[in-house]
């Protein structure tokens, strides 16, 4: 595809462009539970800034594997109130889930994904998979098809709690691929589909072309390093300074008591076995966002992905001035704001 083509394409395909908005550096890290009185830095149309949030562990199980969940939202849940239409985020290949959307540090603007959806009006929750986290660690390489099964056992925790059936989705990078292929195994559970710095076949991508490198050792191993160095190499492969130094550092300290290994079976599906979503099995409305400078995947990937998609229900989204990361960037309120427009839109009469 040509630029001038792709870019007919893009406009003919509408989708959202927004503009930048830098957000602040960070200094000591916490998570956002563990903080009094912070206040987001995205818009809050349905709760203030100061709406106290209410947090709780839960866990799922895989058989003998445990699998650590948390949840957040405005006002602990009442009995017999209407329920909050449910978010789940879902993490991806190196940094489990409380640090990738619970971190906060005061003082320097909003990183808590959680605590900016809590105050859209939203029950958002997340879970370590399996070799991550505080969830169980096992022989296994939690891969994508092990992702499935764990987020079929925290979709029965989910709406034993909540009593919604039908749950909306974000997964970024290789829990893009973990949501997408449990929409395509549980499609009566999802609401809407968000997936950021997703790949889908994995043609022309620089990323996972040096990640290729290492294919003989992830099929060997089932764990790889993930220490300090690997962590802060998310936020420089792509584009130095789309994201602060400082958020990087802060994401670290909360990460690697965790240990400083993390399991290959995801690198692995994404090095040696795409695709492993078929976008014509997936039912429900699907947000692809894309930073401009993710080398995760290429233009004509996505759009080969986007054009196979069979809902009419659908965006394709370039945020600017943002990489790997959606959440983390200097940017990330552009993400935000699409989703937020995404999660809300009109119903269909």
């Amino acid at each position: 595809m040509t630029n001038g083509s792709r870019r007919s394409f893009l406009k003919g395909a509408a989708p959202a462009i927004a503009g930048g908005l830098a957000a602040a550096s960070l200094a000591r890290p916490l998570f956002g539970s563990e903080i009094a009185g912070m206040k987001s830095a995205a818009s809050t149309e349905d709760h203030g800034e100061d709406a106290a949030i209410w947090s709780h562990d839960y866990w799922a199980a895989r058989g003998e594997i445990k699998l650590y969940m948390f949840r957040k939202r405005v006002g602990a849940p009442q009995k017999d109130a209407k329920p909050l239409p449910v978010l789940f985020l879902v993490h991806g290949s190196s940094v489990s889930s409380r640090p990738s959307f619970d971190l906060t540090v005061p003082g320097h603007g909003e990183y808590s994904t959680m605590d900016v959806f809590a105050r859209y009006g939203f029950d958002v929750w997340t879970m370590d998979f399996e070799g991550y986290g505080r969830s169980s660690k096992s022989k296994g390489n939690s891969n994508v098809a092990d992702g499935v099964e764990d987020l079929k056992g925290a979709v029965e925790v989910v709406t034993r709690e909540t009593g919604q059936q039908r749950l909306h989705f974000y997964g970024e990078s290789s829990g893009g691929l973990r949501a997408a292929a449990f929409a395509m195994a549980q499609p009566e559970h999802i609401g809407r589909l968000m997936l950021g710095a997703f790949t889908y076949t994995g043609k022309g991508s620089k990323t996972l072309k040096n990640r290729a490198k290492q294919v003989d050792f992830y099929r060997t191993h089932s764990l790889r390093l993930r220490d300090r160095k690997m962590i802060l190499s998310i936020f420089t492969r792509d584009k130095p300074g789309t994201s602060d130094p400082a958020v990087a550092e802060a994401l670290a300290d909360a990460e690697l008591p965790f240990g400083d290994s993390v399991p290959t079976g995801t690198y692995l599906d994404m090095t040696a076995n795409l695709p492993v979503v078929d976008p014509l099995k997936i039912q429900s409305p699907v947000l692809l966002a894309h930073g401009q400078y993710d080398g995760i995947a290429t233009e004509e990937d996505l759009v080969d992905f986007y054009q196979k998609l069979p809902t009419p229900d659908r965006q394709l989204v370039t945020l600017p001035g943002l990489a790997h990361s959606l959440t983390m960037g200097k940017n990330r309120a552009l993400f935000w704001h699409v989703a937020h427009e995404f999660l809300t839109m009109p119903q269909l009469t």
